[in-house]
C-alpha cells in the first residue's frame, strides 16, 4: 500500500471519529444547574435592657441584679442582647433612659427600683409592643409586670444570728428610703433577734438614699456610739460591714456576699439572687408565653438566702437556721405569725393570725422593740 493509500484511510478514520462524537454530542441533553435552597433566615435576638439605681461595683443590690443579668446570658446565649444603664436616678430622668431603652429597639425592659414604677407605666402605656418588669412595685399594667424579693426572710434569718451574738442586747440598722419593703426588714430584723433574745432593743438611722456610702458610714457610726454592737442594713454599698469591721464590731452584708468587705466583722450575708427570675421571665417573652402579672419569690424559690456564716456562731444558732430555711421551703414556718404587736403595745395581728402578702404589703409600723419613729408618720 503507498503512503497515500495509507494517509487517506488513516484520515477517514479520523473524520468517522470526529463524526461519530459530535452525533453522541447532538443526542445529549444538558442538565440545568440545581438552584440551592434558600438558607432559613436566623431569628433576631432578643434585646433586653436593664436600668440600675446604683454602679454595678456597689457590692450589693445592683451588684446581685447585674448577676442576674449574666445569668441571662449564659442561659440564652445568641438568643439575646442585654444591656444596661447604671446610676439612673428615681426622678423624671429615669423616663427620659427607659425610653432611649425602647428606641434603641429593647423588647423586655427591667426596672430595678421601688421609684421607677411611675415612670416606666408612662412609657409602657406608649409602647405597646415592648413588656416591662418592674422591681418592688406594685403598678402593673397589660404590658407591664412586677417582681420582688422576699427580703424579709433574710433579714429574719440575721436577727437570729444578731440576737445570739449581741452583747449589748442593741442592734442597730442602717435604712434607706420609708416604704413598706424597709420597714419590714427593719421589723423582721427584730422579731428574727427576740425569738432567741427577748431583751433585744434595735436602733435605726435613716439615710433616705439607696447608695450613699458617706451617709452610710456617718449612720452606722451614729449607731455603734449609740451601743449597738450588731447591725444591718438596707442600703446598697458595702459601706456598713466596713464601718463595723473598722469599729471592732460585727454586721452583715446585704443583697450580696460582703464577706470581704469587712471579714472579722462579718456575720454572715442575706443575700438575693435574681437568676433564677430573670431566667424565667426571658424564657416567657422567648416562647411568646409572657403575661402581666405579680412575683414575690423567696427561699422557697432559691431567690434568698443566708451565705457565709460566721465561724463563731454557735452551732445551734447554725442549727436553727437551717430549719428556719428549711421551713420556709416547704411552708411549715411563718416568720409574720401572731401575736405581734407595734412598739406601743397594740396588738397588728392576732393570736396564730399569719399575715397575707397584701398585710405585709402595707406594713408601714414599728413592732415592739424597735426604738424611734418613721420618717413621715
Amino acid at each position: 500500500m503507498t503512503d497515500i493509500s495509507k494517509r487517506s484511510i488513516v484520515k477517514m478514520v479520523a473524520l468517522t471519529a470526529v463524526a461519530a462524537a459530535a452525533l453522541v454530542g447532538c443526542g445529549k441533553k444538558e442538565e440545568a444547574p440545581k438552584a440551592e435552597a434558600p438558607a432559613a433566615a436566623k431569628a433576631e435576638p432578643l434585646k433586653i435592657a436593664f436600668a440600675y439605681v446604683g454602679p454595678v461595683g456597689d457590692g450589693g443590690w445592683t451588684f446581685a441584679h447585674d448577676n442576674g443579668r449574666k445569668e441571662v446570658e449564659k442561659a440564652f446565649g445568641d438568643k439575646v442582647v442585654t444591656t444596661f444603664v447604671e446610676k439612673v436616678p428615681e426622678s423624671a430622668d429615669a423616663e427620659r433612659v427607659i425610653r432611649d431603652m425602647v428606641g434603641q429597639g429593647n423588647k423586655l425592659i427591667f426596672g430595678t427600683t421601688f421609684g421607677y414604677m411611675e415612670p416606666m407605666l408612662k412609657v409602657a402605656a406608649d409602647s405597646k409592643d415592648v413588656k416591662f418588669e418592674h422591681a418592688t412595685g406594685y403598678k402593673t399594667a397589660d404590658n407591664m409586670r412586677t417582681y420582688d424579693s422576699r427580703t424579709y426572710e433574710g433579714a429574719y434569718m440575721a436577727g437570729v444570728i444578731a440576737g445570739k451574738m449581741t452583747k449589748t442586747n442593741t442592734l442597730g440598722v442602717v435604712a434607706s428610703i420609708a416604704i413598706p419593703e424597709v420597714v419590714r426588714n427593719i421589723n423582721s430584723f427584730t422579731m428574727g433577734a427576740q425569738s432567741v433574745n427577748p431583751k433585744v432593743k434595735t436602733k435605726v438611722v435613716w439615710v433616705n438614699e439607696w447608695f450613699n456610702p458617706p451617709k452610710e458610714t456617718e449612720a452606722a457610726t451614729s449607731l455603734i456610739n449609740g451601743g449597738a454592737d450588731v447591725l444591718m442594713q438596707n442600703t446598697d454599698s458595702s459601706a456598713v460591714l466596713q464601718t463595723a469591721e473598722k469599729l471592732g464590731k460585727r454586721a452583715f452584708g446585704w443583697d450580696s456576699d460582703m464577706t470581704a468587705y469587712g471579714p472579722k466583722a462579718h456575720l454572715g450575708s442575706a443575700v438575693i439572687n435574681w437568676g433564677p427570675y430573670y431566667v424565667k421571665a426571658v424564657g416567657e417573652a422567648l416562647e411568646g408565653k409572657w403575661s402581666t402579672g405579680q412575683s414575690w419569690w423567696g427561699v422557697k424559690e432559691g431567690a434568698i438566702d443566708m451565705v457565709n456564716v460566721a465561724a463563731d456562731v454557735p452551732e445551734d444558732t447554725k442549727k436553727k437556721i437551717d430549719e428556719i430555711k428549711a421551713g420556709l421551703k416547704d411552708g411549715s414556718f411563718t416568720i409574720w405569725k401572731g401575736p405581734i404587736k407595734d412598739q406601743a403595745g397594740k396588738e397588728v395581728l392576732a393570736k396564730d393570725a399569719v399575715a397575707d402578702d397584701k398585710f405585709l404589703g402595707g406594713v408601714m409600723f414599728y413592732v415592739k422593740g424597735v426604738e424611734g419613729k418613721i420618717p413621715g408618720k
